[in-house]
């Protein structure tokens, strides 16, 4: 059934046209918003696609079901991807978290006294196996909250512009972008939590289980199916505050380097350099992110290794010191790196079904505010 004119308007959000200006004026701008050079996109009326180069999956309308679905696809790939290719680094970073608290995660504190030895332990007792021990809770949990993160967070960001109207969208877009990630990542962490139990257990206590086909069993019985979700209130702690930061601050950087560090209009780059942009916005979000989010990643870990144990126990046994700064600097290079590669992934992903890449222009009805 066609659409009629205001159904096909309302699949833009209100900050991407103002009521007075015209269908070329709204194709125009929008073309600039996008991320490659591009034959001029096709319309049928006020209907608005995004024309992809090679066209793999058709013209895909922005924020169309179909828009969303690209953008929760992106997300699997981003976030299942590459938690499953630091695992190693996880893995060590977990157990080091545990030197003060050996009573109740039973890791030896000799073994791992740094990052060198403690790859040096994995390596001599496990082979090279053991730096992916826990790879398929991380690959399924990450790609569960890769897809509600990034598909939650356009979704949010369309609904929330909405709601605020073009200018003040425009004026207060930093709180449009904290607010949207915020609501994502409330649904994305309660597809991980289980997942993320299950990995912690396996990683950090040497026997529990060798993956997910045992150790999700063996927890349950262990602490009922709803100790599984016994950890997702520090798991809301550490991810909300990551997930504003990465993206807020990712959509600021990007948006910072085309104003200020590059010479040639978004519009202009080749998609390659635009992929590099998203790369290096993504991992200076990354570090910011580390940084925000560590206490409660220390949380996060303790409270999924001690049985019955409390927030209060955690803050007791690691000291308020160790929360913030036990494990930091290894979580500082592989979160800049994870949210380097996540971005550049999914940014990749658009571009290959022809969406623009994320960031690196203000919206346009930032130019009806300037000359109203």
């Amino acid at each position: 059934m066609a659409l009629s004119d205001k159904s096909r308007q309302s699949l833009i959000p209100n900050f991407l046209y103002s009521p007075s200006s015209s269908t070329n004026l709204l194709i125009s701008r929008a073309t600039n918003h996008s991320s490659f050079s591009a034959p001029s996109p096709v319309t049928d009326g006020s209907n608005f696609v995004v024309p992809a180069p090679s066209e793999p999956f058709g013209k895909i309308e922005m924020y169309s079901p179909r828009f969303y679905a690209a953008c929760t696809a992106g997300g699997i790939l981003s976030c299942g991807l590459t938690h499953m290719a630091v695992t190693p680094l996880d893995l060590v970073k977990c157990n080091m978290q545990f030197l003060l608290v050996i009573l109740c995660c039973h890791i030896d504190p000799v073994k791992y006294k740094s990052i060198s030895s403690g790859f040096g332990v994995l390596l001599k007792e496990q082979g090279v196996r053991g730096f992916f021990r826990g790879w398929v809770p991380t690959l399924l949990g990450y790609s569960a909250q890769g897809a509600c993160k990034f598909g939650f967070y356009e979704f949010f960001k369309k609904y929330y512009s909405d709601i605020a109207g073009p200018e003040y969208a425009t004026k207060y877009k930093t709180l449009i972008y904290l607010a949207g990630s915020a609501s994502a990542e409330v649904i994305a962490d309660v597809a991980l939590c289980p997942m993320e139990a299950v990995k912690v257990r396996v990683q950090t206590q040497p026997g529990f289980a060798r993956g997910l086909g045992d150790g999700l069993p063996k927890f349950v019985r262990s602490e009922g199916a709803l100790g599984l979700y016994k950890g997702l209130v520090p798991l809301w702690g550490r991810q909300i505050p990551y997930t504003m930061m990465k993206f807020a601050s990712f959509e600021t950087i990007v948006e910072m380097f085309y104003k200020y560090a590059i010479p040639t209009p978004k519009n202009e780059c080749s998609k390659s350099f635009q992929l590099g942009v998203s790369f290096a916005g993504g991992y200076v979000a990354g570090v910011l992110c580390a940084i925000v989010s560590h206490p409660a990643d220390n949380l996060v870990s303790f409270l999924n290794n001690a049985k019955g144990a409390s927030v209060g126990d955690a803050v007791k046994k690691l000291g308020v010191w160790g929360l913030f700064t036990r494990g930091l600097p290894l979580r500082i290079v592989m979160i800049g790196t994870l949210t380097g590669a996540q971005w550049g992934i999914y940014d990749a992903f658009k571009v290959f079904v022809g969406l623009p890449t994320t960031g690196g222009a203000a919206p346009p009805a930032a130019i009806e505010v300037a000359k109203s």
